[in-house]
């Protein structure tokens, strides 16, 4: 019986969604997806990465979204790294040409070293990076800080660093 309940509880909920975003139909008008794609290689180093999001453009000016990121790395006989972890964004374009950002990360952060000179590392990291680009219409090239950079945790070398966005 509860098991029936739930269902129809489940059921009534996104049947409800449903219909209102079908009454609403600018509510999916407004939502943009895009994100980055990365890829590096040599003498042995690999590093690829995927980082998808979604943006609601709230007027011309604001607009917020989710994400997520992934990336891979590998050195031939010594490490592998895997890093994950969601996304919070913001955007503000004081003028179509400018873009300010903030979006904060936290990340699943997993290496392994293959020698015996480092030890393997397994936390969660935050990062908050703080940008701002140049907007030609769905694309912002930038640079960005990460506001709660630290040398010994980060991912980064630097709390610098430059930035391309894409949304569709």
């Amino acid at each position: 019986m509860q098991k029936k309940l739930f269902f129809i509880i489940i059921l009534t909920i996104f049947s409800t969604i449903n219909l209102n975003a079908q009454k609403d139909s600018t509510f999916w008008k407004q939502v943009k997806y895009g994100g980055g794609l990365g890829l590096s290689f040599g003498n042995g180093y690999f590093n690829g990465g995927i980082s998808p999001s979604a943006i609601y453009e709230f007027n011309n000016y604001l607009a917020a979204g989710i994400g997520f990121n992934f990336s891979y790395s590998t050195l031939k006989d010594n490490f592998e790294s895997t890093i994950w972890g969601p996304s919070v964004i913001a955007l503000y374009n004081p003028i179509p040409e400018l873009q300010v950002s903030a979006e904060l990360q936290q990340n699943k952060i997993v290496q392994h070293y293959t020698d015996d000179i480092y030890t393997d590392k397994n936390y969660w990291y935050p990062a908050l990076y703080m940008g701002v680009g140049y907007r030609e219409q769905n694309v912002t090239i930038g640079f960005q800080y990460d506001v709660f950079y630290n040398k010994k945790k980060s991912i980064y070398a630097e709390a610098w660093m430059p930035f391309v966005r894409v949304y569709f």
